[in-house]
């Protein structure tokens, strides 16, 4: 098939994880014989942090407003086989609109943050899909599963609604023979509604164990944020240093947003790279989690800083490690890139 994506960005992993996924599904896609063309809106907050200029496996082009969007490759976007719109893409309902009006083939709408965009929906506030474009598109693929999905399409009228999960790329993430430097770290841009869970489980954990040692990887962290002594804080770790940055933890955090929570069956990005490193996960707690990992087989789940040092103070090295390999066996079998290529295209055939 041939295939538009118009998405955030697939150039740029800074302040986002919308990349690091359009790269293992695409690539995956390229290698199932499938002809594709990102194309992105030229945004000056990633310019200067580009990690993936041109990638290798799809044609990436940059546009600089909706009019060179549609006069420069409008031609392209009606004659493909599948036109795939993101969401938080700028502008995203005026593309989306021109998307539904002139397209010829299947469209489709990704949504990698569905329940902050049902949110935003509510309070009439999205800036890149309205309740009226739902119906429009032939597919609403969604980040988020379970009873999210019933509801778009009983409540917004999509047509069809299906889960497209978050993925790991394996060829990315993967264990590294290193020795651990950090008893329990975290990777995450800064974000209001994850930073309560944050300073619960890390940084009280890490100020009522001294001894510990302590690691924070994101962008966009306040200036005026009170670090614990023995935490240290990495400002941005491109993918390619990801592997290295989990396998040096003997545990790591996962966090999730309010909305994720709320919906749940929210799986994010950093859980499925971090497992697939094999690096323990310790995660807050949130409906659907067993549906993708068993609690205390293959990840570890805490509500408390006194949960999270039994954790870090007394679990078994064997059974420690053991954990870690079991979840990243479930990743590798279930939720790779691979994985969800293989399910865009028999949602796409379907239709």
């Amino acid at each position: 098939m041939k295939i538009v994506v118009l998405g955030l960005s697939i150039t740029s992993s800074w302040g986002n994880g919308h990349a690091t996924t359009y790269r293992g599904l695409l690539r995956e896609m390229d290698r199932r014989g499938h002809e594709i063309l990102f194309l992105e809106r030229d945004a000056r907050w990633y310019e200067a942090h580009r990690d993936l200029p041109e990638p290798p496996f799809c044609r990436t082009l940059l546009y600089g407003s909706l009019d060179e969007l549609f006069s420069e490759y409008g031609p392209e976007i009606c004659d493909a086989d599948c036109v795939i719109v993101g969401s938080y893409v700028y502008q995203g309902i005026e593309v989306g609109k021109w998307v539904s009006r002139h397209a010829k083939g299947i469209k489709a709408f990704y949504d990698i943050d569905t329940p902050v965009t049902l949110a935003a929906l509510a309070r009439g506030e999205c800036q890149y899909l309205s309740e009226d474009l739902i119906p429009c598109y032939d597919l609403y693929l969604s980040f988020t599963g379970g009873p999210t999905l019933d509801h778009l399409e009983r409540h917004y009228g999509s047509r069809a609604a299906r889960p497209l999960y978050c993925s790991v790329d394996p060829l990315v993430h993967f264990p590294m023979p290193v020795t651990p430097r950090w008893d329990l770290g975290y990777l995450g841009t800064y974000s209001d509604d994850r930073q309560p869970g944050l300073e619960q489980l890390l940084f009280q954990a890490a100020s009522h164990w001294r001894k510990g040692r302590f690691v924070v990887a994101g962008a966009q962290y306040p200036a005026s944020l009170n670090w614990p002594e023995n935490t240290h804080h990495i400002e941005h770790l491109p993918p390619e240093c990801h592997s290295e940055f989990y396998s040096s933890q003997r545990f790591t955090l996962n966090l999730t947003r309010r909305q994720m929570l709320v919906a749940g069956y929210s799986p994010s990005v950093r859980l499925f790279e971090a497992a697939a490193c094999a690096v323990p996960v310790v995660s807050d707690r949130w409906p659907g989690l067993e549906e993708f990992f068993t609690p205390g087989e293959e990840i570890l789940v805490a509500s408390s800083a006194e949960e999270m040092l039994r954790f870090l103070q007394r679990f078994p090295e064997e059974e420690r490690r053991a954990i870690g390999e079991r979840a990243r066996a479930r990743v590798l079998g279930h939720h790779s890139a691979a994985c969800r290529a293989e399910e865009l295209e028999e949602y796409l055939t379907a239709l």
